[in-house]
C-alpha cells in the first residue's frame, strides 16, 4: 500500500468563464414517507455549488422538491414521481432522470435516499449506466449492500463514501472481513475495499481515509462539529 502525503490543488479557475464552463452535476435522494428526509440533497446540492460547479440541478420525490430548492436556491430541480404514499416510482423517475444524467458532469446519488426495493433499481441502475464520476453516499450503499453480487453492477466510475457502519454493511455483502473503525486497519481496509470494487473509497470518520485501490490518503483535520446528520 502507497501512502500518499500530498493531495493535488483544484486547477485555477478561468476568470472570464460562466455558469456553463464549470460543469454540472446532478443530486439525486430525499426521501417522501415517514421519516421524511429532505436535507441531505438539499446540503449536498449547496456544497456542490459552493465547491466551484457552474449548474446543479435536484431531483427529489416530487412532494419534497420545493422545500429542498428554498434551501439550495441556486439549483434548478427534477421532479421525481411516486405513488399516493410517497413511494418512489423507479422506472417513471429512471425515464425523468435520464435526460438530465446525458448532460451532466458528475452524479451524486443516495443523500435520504431512504430503503427499499425501488431504491435498488434505482442505484443498480446508476452504477451500471452512468458514464460520469458517480458518488455513491449514504442510503444508496445501503442499498448497494442489499443487493445481491451488487459488485458486477458497479460499471461506472465510482466514488463511495460510507461511514463505518456502511463501510462494515458493504464488507459483510462481500464476505470480507475488514475493520472501518480502527486507526490503524482504516488504511488498509480502504484499500482492499477500493481494489475489490474498482472505485475510490472516501472512508469517513475522524480522519477520514481516501484509497483508489492502490493509494491511500488520510486526512489529519479532526473536527468533532461534522458529527451531523448530513454534513458528511
Amino acid at each position: 500500500m502507497e501512502r500518499v502525503s500530498d493531495v493535488p490543488k483544484l486547477p485555477a479557475r478561468d476568470p472570464n468563464g460562466h455558469k456553463g464552463t464549470f460543469g454540472s452535476v446532478l443530486v439525486i435522494g430525499g426521501h417522501a414517507r415517514n421519516p421524511v428526509m429532505l436535507g441531505g440533497p438539499a446540503l449536498a446540492a449547496r456544497a456542490a455549488l459552493r465547491s466551484g460547479c457552474g449548474l446543479c440541478t435536484l431531483a427529489m420525490p416530487a412532494p419534497l422538491l420545493a422545500p429542498a430548492l428554498s434551501v439550495a436556491s441556486s439549483a434548478t430541480g427534477c421532479e421525481l414521481p411516486v405513488d399516493a404514499h410517497g413511494e418512489l416510482l423507479a422506472s417513471a423517475a429512471a425515464e425523468a432522470l435520464d435526460p438530465i444524467i446525458e448532460r451532466a458532469q458528475a452524479v451524486v446519488v443516495g443523500p435520504g435516499l431512504g430503503r427499499g426495493f425501488p431504491v435498488q433499481q434505482m442505484v443498480v441502475r446508476l452504477a451500471s449506466m452512468v458514464r460520469v464520476p458517480l458518488v455513491i453516499d449514504a442510503d444508496a450503499l445501503n442499498a448497494l449492500s442489499e443487493t445481491v453480487d451488487f459488485a458486477t453492477d458497479m460499471k461506472a466510475p465510482i466514488v463511495i463514501t460510507p461511514h463505518p457502519g456502511e463501510f462494515a454493511r458493504l464488507a459483510e455483502a462481500l464476505h470480507m472481513h475488514l475493520d472501518g473503525v480502527d486507526p490503524a486497519a482504516r488504511p488498509a481496509s480502504a484499500v482492499a475495499l477500493a481494489a475489490r470494487l474498482g472505485c475510490v473509497v472516501a472512508l469517513k470518520g475522524a480522519n477520514t481515509v481516501v484509497s483508489d485501490g492502490v493509494r491511500a490518503w488520510t486526512c489529519d483535520a479532526v473536527e468533532p462539529a461534522l458529527a451531523t446528520g448530513g454534513s458528511g
